[in-house]
């Protein structure tokens, strides 16, 4: 049996489009020592491609990272198959927000070094010894507790979208260039409560046990993260303290929280976060447009990459392998020219 998918991208995206069945996307963590993450990996392939379920999960020494696009027929199978697995006993489905099941539309199982790429050395601080977990209702408590501090744990383009009131929003592009950056901003203020969030709850959970290894003492992370506070709100009726939209790493790249709209069009400076990448794949930016910049830089970032998409495609082609194309330094300069909009 072949461990990997081998068919066509087009393809796969049309066969998806024809399922006549509903789809589920969750996602779920944990850390937990894997004494041998191949043979974990292939397992896990073989398991859930059978029951055709689609995502991206990374396996390591340290534990599992999963986003998943399950067929609901097929849901309560794998569901026991995850609870009876004692690698993967006892972790939160945490299951989104909105969800048109399309969401992912193959399945990728990845071993890798670590399931967060966080810069930390492991074996210095007890990373089981996380800080205390709190559901919605005990998180709206001690946001508005007196010496409370709340830190986004997301990157830039994630909380430009969406945050909770107050957040400390760090301008960083990667989860593990935010760690000194909020380490040494926590050491300043020296906070009476620490309040952590991300997506989904893995940062925190790594994060959290590494701030207590620090020194400080009231740590507490949202439980199943933003995914999550949205689910329980939906259940219990509490109100939100989380405002706009929840940036998630799959194709449909956002999950609406609330109607506010906190972003705006990275083209022309009106209220949009839709998240979209450039059309142009020489360039393809991360960037956000509202409905009338779409259309009218055909889905590019910038006049320049639309320009580029006009031309014949082998034309595309050999500019992407750097013939032919006298402005390959340009994605750098069009990236800075974006943001400052």
């Amino acid at each position: 049996m072949i461990l990997h998918n081998t068919t066509d991208k087009a393809l796969l995206k049309q066969r998806l489009k024809q399922e006549d069945f509903r789809r589920i996307t969750l996602s779920f963590y944990k850390f937990v020592q894997v004494g041998d993450p191949q043979a974990f990996r292939d397992a896990l392939y073989i398991a859930f491609s059978a029951w055709d379920i689609f995502g991206r999960i990374y396996v390591a020494g340290e534990g599992i990272n999963a986003q998943l696009s399950v067929p609901e027929h097929h849901y309560e199978a794998m569901a026991d198959y995850i609870a009876a697995h004692p690698l993967m006993q006892g972790v939160l489905l945490n299951r989104a927000v909105e969800d048109d099941g399309l969401s992912f539309y193959k399945l990728k199982v990845q071993v890798k070094h670590k399931v967060l790429s966080d810069g930390l050395d492991n074996t210095s601080f007890d990373i089981y010894a996380t800080g205390e977990h709190l559901d919605a209702a005990a998180f709206n408590e001690k946001l508005a507790a007196p010496g409370t501090v709340v830190v986004d744990l997301r990157n830039h383009y994630e909380h430009e979208v969406g945050h909770f009131e107050g957040a400390v929003l760090p301008e960083v592009d990667t989860y593990k260039a935010s760690i000194p950056v909020i380490v040494d901003m926590l050491a300043e203020r020296r906070p009476g409560n620490v309040l952590l969030y991300c997506t989904g709850g893995i940062r925190c959970e790594k994060f959290s046990a590494y701030l207590r290894h620090k020194g400080f003492e009231n740590v507490y992370q949202l439980k199943g993260g933003v995914i999550n506070y949205a689910q329980q709100l939906r259940s219990t009726g509490l109100p939100s303290r989380f405002r706009g939209k929840n940036f998630v790493f799959d194709d449909r790249m956002g999950e609406r929280i609330t109607d506010e709209v906190i972003a705006r069009c990275h083209q022309c400076g009106k209220p949009a976060d839709t998240h979209a990448n450039c059309a142009n794949d020489a360039c393809h930016l991360l960037f956000i447009r509202c409905e009338s910049c779409a259309e009218t830089f055909h889905g590019c970032c910038s006049a320049g990459c639309r320009e580029v998409i006009a031309l014949p495609a082998e034309v595309q082609k050999a500019l992407r392998k750097g013939r032919l194309h006298p402005n390959a330094h340009l994605k750098s300069v069009r990236k800075a020219e974006v943001s400052a909009r």
